[in-house]
């Protein structure tokens, strides 16, 4: 699992049938509690918004997280952080 910030937002109106419904989301990792300088794409499981700071699951997790075990997904927003102690 990954911590991440949600940056902004992507649009795709055409896109792979068992994706249909889902928002893409630009995610940029935290470790020790500094932002990484990468970003990726993954899909909004929990309707997080941009500047939250979110739990990103990756690989085959990231699929059972929105439900979709049959979906293309490698990363999925699977939760929203309320605080982070660390």
């Amino acid at each position: 699992m990954i911590m991440a910030k949600v940056k902004g937002s992507v649009v795709s109106t055409s896109k792979n049938e068992k994706l249909i419904g889902y928002k893409f989301m630009i995610v940029q990792p935290i470790e020790n509690n500094e932002l990484v300088d990468r970003d990726f794409i993954a899909v909004d499981g929990v309707g997080a918004g941009i500047g939250e700071t979110v739990l990103v699951a990756t690989g085959s997790a990231a699929r059972l997280g929105i439900d979709r075990a049959d979906a293309p997904v490698d990363a999925a927003i699977v939760g929203i952080v309320d605080e982070n102690q660390g």
